[in-house]
């Protein structure tokens, strides 16, 4: 799969020019703006729905709509007036639910237009404590002597949660079983109770209770180590070699909004990431921060739809 730690560098164009854009969209924003929420936490569209309320005098809203994957979410922005005032926290979970759905009622890379991705997060494989192992290797060696024995935990069915797992198991030659929840939270419940043994967690939802020592962490779903817990290692140097998963989150808006309006749009989104408050808060949310060019996001939508689906194709998922 394409790697996300190399967007840092074509983002660097895009965090080059932003004293340099021109004085495109000057009448955009005229309202009050929405940001539109999927499945999973809301904190960073609040965040940088605050700095643009700060910035141009309009009023964010955000609005969460998590049903059916986060389609209901992509299907409001995509029906949406194209004018650049509804906005949607894009994730990597939408390039999956293509190739899951038989019928989705709009398509993501036709209705919906990329403006710049925000951030890229690593994922930690976190064990309940009871579990004797204590590195990926000795998870994997485990998995193999009990197959079918071990439980994870995933946000739903063909979430990437769910797939980042069964491509673990597939490079690993590991056979677990799967227990889809309805979100995260839930999941990590069962798994701090010990009805689950293990699960990729996002870091900001599982490093509390590593800390607290009410979960094991072995090891981070990236192609490096993450800044937030440089201790540990990456799962492709502790006993996958190869193996990288990282998830994003960025923002789309309704397709035929006039460029003039996604290039002020862009430039604002690229100009709040460099702020020393976000960059803090994303930093204690797990979160670096990726400012980039709607090409490059747009490319990335592309890349997730083709790999995701190669996976889901192989593994035979399909919800009705």
């Amino acid at each position: 799969m394409k790697k996300l730690s190399r967007l840092a560098v074509l983002a660097l164009p895009a965090l080059a020019c932003v004293s340099s854009v021109p004085a495109l969209g000057q009448d955009y924003p005229n309202k009050p703006m929405r940001f539109i929420v999927g499945p999973g936490p809301d904190v960073l569209a609040r965040l940088i729905g605050q700095k643009l309320t700060e910035s141009w005098g309009q009023q964010v809203v955000v609005d969460q709509r998590p049903a059916v994957g986060g389609m209901i979410a992509a299907d409001s922005v995509a029906k949406s007036p194209p004018d650049g005032h509804t906005l949607l926290l894009s994730t990597a979970t939408y390039t999956t639910l293509m190739n899951l759905y038989p019928k989705v009622p709009y398509d993501f890379v036709k209705d919906l237009a990329p403006v710049s991705l925000l951030a890229s997060l690593q994922f930690l494989l976190v064990v309940h404590p009871s579990l004797p192992v204590k590195s990926t290797a000795e998870l994997v060696a485990l998995a193999r002597a009990k197959p079918g024995q071990l439980n994870y935990a995933s946000a739903g069915i063909g979430a990437t949660s769910h797939l980042s797992h069964e491509l673990l198991n597939k490079m690993a030659g590991m056979k677990t079983v799967h227990v889809p929840y309805k979100g995260t939270v839930p999941g990590v419940v069962d798994l701090l109770s010990g009805r689950i043994q293990y699960m990729l967690g996002i870091i900001q939802g599982v490093l509390p209770h590593v800390k607290a020592g009410k979960l094991r962490a072995l090891a981070v779903s990236g192609a490096k180590r993450s800044a937030s817990v440089p201790e540990l290692p990456t799962i492709s140097d502790s006993g996958v070699p190869g193996y990288e998963f990282t998830s994003w989150n960025g923002v789309h808006v309704t397709a035929g909004t006039p460029k003039a309006s996604i290039d002020k749009l862009h430039a604002e989104l690229v100009r709040i990431l460099t702020l020393p408050d976000v960059k803090k808060r994303m930093f204690e949310l797990g979160m670096d921060q990726v400012g980039s060019t709607p090409a490059v996001l747009g490319a990335l939508v592309n890349s997730n739809i083709e790999n995701w689906g190669k996976l889901i194709r192989e593994l035979g998922l399909r919800v009705e």
